[in-house]
């Protein structure tokens, strides 16, 4: 499973969800529909910007976490 920790980290830096859409170069309705795990295809460009905007890698917004189905 993969663990969407951007409310973690937005909350971390203290970055509203407009602040980081304007900062990335994004739309806010992206910003809010990852925000709120809504999102279920995430282009790369899209990633690397907000890592960009937010000064972070990848495993500060997402974690792998096996399933334990899949073990």
């Amino acid at each position: 499973m993969i663990l969407n920790k951007l409310s973690e980290t937005m909350g971390r830096k203290r970055i509203k969800m407009a602040e980081l859409a304007r900062m990335a170069g994004v739309t806010r309705q992206t910003i809010f529909e990852l925000y709120h795990d809504k999102t279920r295809v995430l282009k790369l460009d899209t990633l690397n910007k907000i890592c960009w905007a937010l000064e972070c890698t990848i495993d500060d917004i997402f974690e792998y976490i096996p399933d334990e189905e899949n073990s």
